[in-house]
């Protein structure tokens, strides 16, 4: 066993950080502050917000002050504008792969570029914590370490470009029913250990320059208005760029003025001139407050050179065939293969394609999606009829199967249904059905009870319900959203092409009453009674499962999920071997080799989990700290190396308020998911 020596000074977040052309310095600072200085108090009034198009801010042009034009993400960019359509967020994550994270952001930043837009609103980093969650699809799954590393990545790709990334919605906004109005009730822990991590490391670590409140209350204070979210935590990660609003989530001017948030967005609801200047002259809010909201989107614009370069870049295509390449890595790394009873790939034959997906691009709803560039759309069909020659294919349209359909589909060699959601289905402000919409199951069923050799492909943000059909079917594919290369990826998976290499970044329970969050997802209401009176209605949602969310409350609450998270199939198989600690000054490295044991060459996501042995406190089983992916070539090994900090051995500490290591045994668990583990190392951690 390695001992490895820990000390309570070395327990702050892991200072590896990304090489960032933009970010602000101290001559940024000071620029900013002289043009404050300038400022009339009703400019500094216009700054603080929106114009009334909703995606510009204002522009001062006597003191050189540019309008700034952003764009909704995360698929692309939107708003008044074509632009290429990568795949969503919940599909980057099912990559593990922190290269296409990063570079479906370089496309991004160059989409970005060519149209004049300088604040791209992205990424979005909620938790997945039940699959109702209308926006999943935009998020990267229930893990903070997954998310906080794919989120990185990504904007990393994005502010290479001098494009400003903004990462949202700061905090808990893991519900879209009625999210202006139900509040999100959770322990500093919880918070800390799950629900935060990725915003402070794209804060720490990412140089990242915005960040968007949520909608939600965070313990009864709106998260726009709510300064121990922005100050006591936000700003005392050391964040100096813009906090702004959620689209409509301000509702006091006081409490904007006094939060710590910087620009409301998308116009002045409760900052008009009319409305602010009472407070200031009063001395309610000092005009310093407002000096201290400007300088923040001032120092910014001028880092990222937004004062002094023009804004577009016109020799960059709007349709540019990288962005188009970097939606394909993208969209073929994605998608998850859940089961396959050996039909998969498939064989030279005949092949008819339907369902409600078949034949269109599917996406989920809301500020997440976008205009695709005309023409350059592949839906899943289009992708499987280009390769006619090794199949013949056919579309059967519609819900309902005349004879010639039945005819069709019965004698073909296989049957391919896409089902699953879309932006009327699954959107922004709305949760979702768990079970599939429109009486999707009932055409599986017809479809399969005809032909045993039927697939069912499934564009969705998170789990569904696939009972009906499981045990019936020959395979099922996760497929996300996506996004414009969809069609083309799907293809080269099914015909084997390339072997599917996504994994679940999310626990898959099988119901939705397994999943321990469930209970505790929906709206509360509470009346707290005070000499004889009630207090009105007050909704909530209580974070009750705690740290034990998704795989970390699998042994905690004795639940057996359908599917793990980190699991997917492959075409190929793979074998772990000779795994190893190495000592290094802030943690270790952990050393192994897989070899592909298999008959095709195969990525394979490995997955490293540390699992605290005594712990002081009440911890999860297993937690994910490492994860790589790399090609590795049929009857070839490839040597895998994961560092690990000090961090990665932490818990939160409530009666410190930050972070602490025990002494003791560890296990270091290596293995293709979290409940797979192929090389369990031991491990000793001893107090300086």
């Amino acid at each position: 066993m390695k001992k490895l020596v820990f000390t309570a000074a070395s327990l702050l977040f892991a200072s590896v950080a990304f090489a960032q052309p933009y970010v602000i310095t101290q001559k940024d600072k000071d620029r900013a502050s002289e043009i404050v200085s300038k400022m009339t108090l009703d400019e500094k009034i216009a700054l603080i917000s929106g114009k009334d198009d909703g995606f510009h801010t204002y522009a001062i042009p006597r003191l050189g002050i540019p309008s700034v034009r952003m764009a909704d993400g995360p698929q692309g960019v939107r708003n008044n504008t074509c632009s290429t359509y990568y795949p969503c967020g919940i599909g980057l994550a099912a990559s593990f792969n922190r290269d296409v994270a990063r570079g479906v952001g370089d496309g991004i930043g160059f989409d970005a570029t060519s149209r004049g837009v300088r604040i791209m609103l992205c990424p979005g980093v909620n938790i997945y914590r039940s699959a109702l969650c209308g926006r999943n699809f935009e998020y990267y799954g229930e893990d903070p370490y997954l998310t906080s590393e794919i989120a990185l990545n990504y904007i990393s790709g994005i502010q290479q470009h001098r494009v400003m990334a903004t990462i949202k919605h700061f905090a808990l906004n893991n519900q879209e029913y009625q999210r202006h109005r139900v509040g999100s009730v959770a322990d500093e822990r919880t918070m800390n250990e799950i629900y935060f991590p990725a915003f402070r490391k794209a804060v720490e670590q990412g140089n990242v320059a915005a960040v968007m409140t949520s909608y939600n209350p965070v313990n009864e204070v709106h998260a726009a208005e709510n300064a121990w979210l922005i100050k006591d935590n936000l700003r005392a990660w050391g964040f100096d760029g813009i906090v702004m609003s959620d689209w409509k989530s301000t509702y006091t001017t006081l409490g904007v003025l006094t939060s710590g948030l910087d620009l409301e967005m998308p116009e002045n609801y409760t900052t008009k001139a009319e409305m602010v200047k009472p407070l200031v002259e009063n001395g309610v809010v000092p005009e310093a407050s407002l000096d201290q909201m400007c300088r923040h989107i001032l120092q910014s614009f001028i880092a990222y050179g937004l004062l002094d370069l023009p804004a577009k870049d016109e020799s960059i295509p709007e349709d540019y065939e990288y962005s188009r390449n970097m939606a394909y890595n993208a969209a073929v790394e994605a998608p998850v293969l859940l089961t396959n009873n050996g039909l998969l790939p498939l064989k030279k034959g005949r092949i008819v394609v339907l369902g409600p997906n078949a034949n269109t691009v599917a996406y989920g709803g809301g500020s997440g999606s976008m205009d695709p560039i005309p023409g350059r759309n592949i839906t899943p069909y289009a992708g499987l009829k280009a390769m006619e020659g090794k199949y013949d294919v056919q579309l059967i349209e519609g819900s309902e199967f005349n004879h010639a359909a039945r005819k069709s589909i019965a004698k073909a060699d296989a049957v391919i249904v896409v089902a699953g959601f879309n932006h009327k289905t699954e959107y922004e402000n709305h949760d979702r059905t768990y079970g599939l919409p429109g009486g999707q199951n009932k055409l599986i069923a017809a479809a399969a009870s005809l032909n045993k050799n039927t697939v069912v492909i499934i564009n969705s943000g998170g789990e569904v319900d696939i009972t009906p059909f499981k045990d019936n079917v020959a395979a099922i594919i996760m497929a996300w959203y996506g996004g414009q290369e969809g069609g083309k990826a799907l293809a080269d998976i099914v015909s084997g092409k390339v072997s599917p290499s996504g994994k679940l970044p999310f626990t898959f329970w099988g119901s939705e009453e397994k999943n321990p969050a469930a209970k505790y997802y929906h709206e509360e209401t509470a009346e707290i009674h005070r000499a004889s009176k009630s207090r009105p209605e007050n909704p909530h949602t209580t974070y009750a499962e705690g740290i034990f969310v998704g795989y970390r409350g699998v042994e905690k609450f004795g639940v057996k999920p359908m599917f793990p998270f980190g699991f997917g199939l492959s075409y190929s198989s793979f074998e772990y071997s000779d795994g190893t600690v190495v000592a290094t000054d802030d943690g270790c490295e952990i050393v192994f080799t897989v070899s592909n044991t298999g008959k095709v060459d195969a990525m394979e996501a490995v997955q490293v989990y540390v699992a605290p042995q005594n712990p002081s406190v009440m911890r999860p089983a297993c937690e994910l700290k490492g994860f790589d992916k790399k090609l590795i070539g049929k009857g070839e090994s490839v040597e895998f190396r994961i560092r690990l900090s000090r961090q990665d051995f932490s818990f939160y500490d409530v009666a410190t308020h930050g972070w602490k290591v025990d002494a003791g045994n560890y296990k270091i668990l290596i293995g293709p998911s979290s409940d797979d583990f192929r090389i369990s190392l031991d491990y000793t951690v001893v107090d300086a």
